[in-house]
């Protein structure tokens, strides 16, 4: 640990006491592999320890024993498809998902697996029996819960160390902008077109990208929208000119695996984008199609 030293200046005066390091070290381990590499890791249960007991926020300790070369055991299996700076950079990360039904429900457990560090979750309905077929953190358990408060639970019940702002309210034009304070990125699971303009045009307002999925029966569809984009409209039209509010899936209903894809396929570009990594759906529109497993990106212009 002898590397370490020089890198607690920014913890403040009280922070360079031996105790916090030497703790980070000696919780620490080598673990091996199944491709015969190792790392050094710590465990949950220790870095909850330490958070405890030095007084930090486990986010804190998580973040400061990857910059020193120590992995959080439950990030290990992320490494070496993302590197430790990667997974830092997730970590002080804030993401707003805005709806919290079929897409929204696998989105918010996946990034909080995945190690996306705070997350802004909107959504002002509850869980009906007709949500069960699809919706992630729907049970039978929960029925007529807020889906933020089942959001709240299932991320906290995954990863306890990330922060969750929960709004129990609908987005709309006069709310829209403020529910993205802070976000690095907007993510659309919406069901309707009217809310996805709303939630683009704040998006745009606020200077960030905003990554937009729906789905239908067997289909789905996923882009990236950047401040500069034209967007939505390229794939609608002009909102003024709509002839309807809701997409296809009203007529083709909503299947758990479509759902399930096209949530993790989301997951995939806001990951992408948030490590500035080329986003290969800006200004693109990925379609799905699982009856007949198609892949087909359309370009938009």
């Amino acid at each position: 640990m002898a590397t370490v030293w020089g890198s607690f200046h920014r913890w403040g005066a009280d922070s360079m006491k031996p105790p916090l390091l030497e703790m980070l070290g000696e919780a620490s381990r080598l673990l091996t592999l199944p491709d015969g590499a190792t790392r050094t890791t710590i465990s949950l249960l220790d870095t909850a320890d330490i958070a405890q007991r030095s007084g930090r926020t486990r986010k804190e300790i998580d973040i400061l024993a990857l910059e020193h070369d120590i992995v959080p055991e439950r990030y290990i299996r992320n490494m070496n498809a993302l590197s430790i700076k990667d997974q830092i950079t997730l970590l002080q990360s804030r993401v707003c998902i805005v709806g919290l039904g079929g897409l929204g429900g696998t989105v918010v457990e996946t990034l909080a697996r995945i190690g996306v560090g705070a997350m802004t979750v909107v959504d002002g309905d509850v869980f009906d029996e007709s949500n069960l077929n699809r919706q992630a953190i729907s049970s039978e358990q929960n029925l007529s819960q807020t889906k933020t408060a089942a959001a709240l639970e299932s991320i906290l019940t995954i990863n306890s160390s990330i922060l969750i702002q929960d709004h129990t309210e609908k987005m709309d034009g006069e709310n829209a902008t403020s529910l993205l304070e802070h976000a690095d990125i907007a993510i659309d699971c919406l069901d309707n077109i009217h809310s996805r303009f709303v939630l683009e045009k704040a998006a745009k307002s606020a200077g960030i990208p905003m990554v937009s999925a729906a789905v239908a029966g067997y289909s789905g569809q996923i882009t990236a929208i950047f401040p500069q984009d034209k967007g939505l409209e390229l794939i609608y039209g002009p909102e003024e000119s709509l002839s309807a509010d809701r997409g296809a899936e009203t007529a083709l209903g909503n299947l758990a695996f479509t759902v399930s894809l096209i949530a993790s396929l989301e997951c995939a570009e806001v990951v992408k984008i948030l490590l500035k990594k080329d986003s290969n759906l800006r200004n693109r529109l990925l379609i799905v199609d699982l009856k007949e497993h198609t892949f087909e990106q359309i370009r938009l212009v």
